[in-house]
C-alpha cells in the first residue's frame, strides 16, 4: 500500500478525529495540481506523477537516503516484471513533474493549511514575518550558468547560490509563500513577489534590510488591514507631526523621485509611527503602520519585535533539522533545483502543519513551543511506518503521534545576554614557553 494511499484511507474513518488527520496531503489535490499543469501519465509506469510528489517531499524528509532508496522507502514504485529503476529514469521522472506542479501544491496547501490553523493574535491582528535565506546548489555547469555567486575580497564562492525570501506566521512557523532566484537578486525584489500573498487583518515584522518605502506601502495597501513594523534604519530623515507620548510620535517619509519611478503608486509623502524604547541601555527606534493608538498601544508594540526571530529559527529548523546541515542541494538542474526548494518548503510545512494539530492536545501551548528536531523525527518515522499498517490500524498510528505530543513541549527559554568584549589580537611573532626546571 502506497503512503498516499495510507493517508487517503485515515480520511474515511467515521470519528471526527480522524477526518482532519486526511487533510495532511490529499491525493485529489495532487492531482488536481497535476491536470491544472498539464502533467499526466498516460499510462501507468513504475514511477507516475502522483508518486513524484511524494518522492520530491522525500527528498527533504530523508536527506540522509539517495533518492533510489527514499523512492524504495516510500514505497512508491508500481509493480513490474522488474523492479529495479534506474537512477536516469528518476531524473526523466522528475524533469516531467518539473517545478510548476510541486510549487502548485505548496500554494493550495499553504493556504488551506492557513484557514485551519486558527492562529492567536494580538489585536486583532495575525503576526508574520519576512526574511531572506540562501542555498547552495551544485557546481554544475547549468547551475553555474543560471545561478550567481557571492564573492568577498580573497574569491568568490565555490557554489552557485540561490536566494530565499519567505512570509511565515510566526506562531506556528507555517509558510505562507516564497520567492525564490539567483542570488544576484536582492531580497527587496523577491520580496514584492510576495504581495499577493499577505493576509487579512497581519501584522509582518520586517528586518531593517527591507526597508523601502515602497515595499512597505505596497504591502499595507495590500490586503485589507495588512500592517507593517520595521527598526528604523539609521540616518533615515522625516518630519515629526505630532506627539501622542514622550516616546511614541506621528511622523512624515518623503519619497524620492527614484522610488517613485520604482513603484508609481507611491505617494509623495507616508505617514507612520515611530516608538522609542530603551532596553537593556540601548535605544530601539520602531517604525510602524499602526497610527491609531486606541487600537494598537504603543507600549507592547516594541516588544513584538522579538517575535521577528521566530523566522530565523525555522530557517535553522529547515537547514540544520530537516536537511541535517547538508547545505548543498542535491540537483544538477537548474529545474530541478527550483523544484528541489519547493519540496523542501511543502516538506517542512508538512511537518509544521501536523505539529499544529499536536499542539491543539495540549492547552495554552503553541506550536513553536514544541521541539521540531524531535516532534519531526517521531512523525517521519510514523509516516513511513503507515504503509505496512493494515487500514483498520491506520487511525489509531496516527492519533499516537497526537498522544504523544507531551513528550516534545519545550522548556521556557532561558534569558540570554553576551555582551560584545574586545579579543587580544594574535601575536605574529611566537612566544617562548619556558619549561618549569623541578628542584631537587
Amino acid at each position: 500500500m502506497e503512503l498516499s494511499e495510507a493517508l487517503a484511507r485515515i480520511s474515511t474513518h467515521p470519528l471526527r478525529e480522524y477526518k482532519t488527520l486526511g487533510d495532511i496531503l490529499e491525493p485529489d489535490l495532487i492531482q488536481q495540481c497535476l491536470d491544472s499543469n498539464g502533467v499526466a501519465s498516460l499510462r501507468r509506469r513504475k514511477l507516475p506523477m502522483d508518486s513524484m510528489v511524494w518522492a520530491v517531499i522525500g527528498m527533504a524528509l530523508f536527506r540522509n537516503e539517495s533518492v533510489r532508496s527514499l523512492i524504495n522507502k516510500l514505497d512508491i514504485v508500481l509493480p513490474q516484471p522488474v523492479n529495479f529503476v534506474a537512477r536516469s529514469a528518476i531524473t526523466q521522472a522528475r524533469k516531467k513533474l518539473g517545478s510548476a506542479v510541486v510549487k502548485d501544491v505548496f500554494q493550495r496547501t499553504a493556504q488551506a493549511w492557513q484557514q485551519r490553523a486558527e492562529h492567536p493574535h494580538w489585536c486583532g491582528l495575525n503576526l508574520y514575518g519576512v526574511d531572506g535565506v540562501v542555498w547552495r546548489a551544485p557546481d554544475s555547469p547549468e547551475n553555474a550558468a543560471a545561478f550567481a555567486r557571492t564573492s568577498n575580497q580573497k574569491s568568490p564562492s565555490a557554489y552557485p547560490q540561490v536566494r530565499m525570501v519567505c512570509l511565515m506566521e510566526l506562531s506556528s512557523h507555517l509558510l505562507v509563500d516564497s520567492a525564490f532566484d539567483s542570488v544576484s537578486e536582492s531580497e527587496m525584489t523577491l520580496a514584492s513577489q510576495l504581495l499577493e500573498a499577505v493576509p487579512d487583518n497581519s501584522l509582518t515584522l520586517f528586518d531593517r534590510g527591507f526597508y523601502s518605502l515602497g515595499l512597505l506601502h505596497a504591502w499595507r495597501q495590500a490586503k485589507k488591514q495588512a500592517h507593517w513594523l520595521i527598526p528604523l534604519r539609521k540616518g533615515t530623515q522625516y518630519e515629526e507631526q505630532y506627539r501622542l507620548s514622550k516616546s511614541d510620535k506621528i511622523v512624515c517619509l518623503k519619497t524620492t523621485p527614484q522610488a517613485k519611478k520604482k513603484w508609481p503608486e507611491l505617494p509623495d509623502r507616508i505617514e507612520a509611527r515611530l516608538i522609542t524604547k530603551v532596553v537593556k541601555g540601548r535605544t530601539i527606534e520602531i517604525l510602524t503602520s499602526m497610527t491609531d493608538p486606541k487600537a494598537y498601544p504603543g507600549i507592547e508594540i516594541v516588544d513584538l519585535y522579538s517575535h521577528r526571530w521566530e523566522i530565523e529559527v525555522g530557517y535553522r529548523e529547515m537547514k540544520h533539522t530537516l536537511l541535517d546541515s547538508r547545505f548543498t542541494l542535491r540537483s544538477q538542474l537548474p529545474e530541478l533545483i527550483i523544484q528541489e526548494l519547493w519540496g523542501v518548503l511543502l516538506a517542512y510545512n508538512l511537518l509544521r502543519y501536523k505539529m499544529i494539530l499536536m499542539a491543539r492536545t495540549l492547552p495554552g501551548i503553541l506550536p513553536n513551543q514544541l521541539s521540531f528536531r524531535e516532534a519531526s523525527s517521531y512523525i517521519i518515522f510514523k509516516l513511513t511506518q503507515l504503509p505496512s499498517y493494515s487500514p483498520g490500524n491506520i487511525p489509531a498510528a496516527v492519533l499516537d503521534i497526537e498522544r504523544n505530543a507531551k513528550q516534545f513541549k519545550l522548556e521556557a527559554r532561558r534569558e540570554r545576554a553576551y555582551p560584545r568584549t574586545l579579543k587580544v589580537s594574535k601575536n605574529r611573532y611566537p612566544v617562548k614557553q619556558y619549561a618549569a626546571h623541578s628542584l631537587k
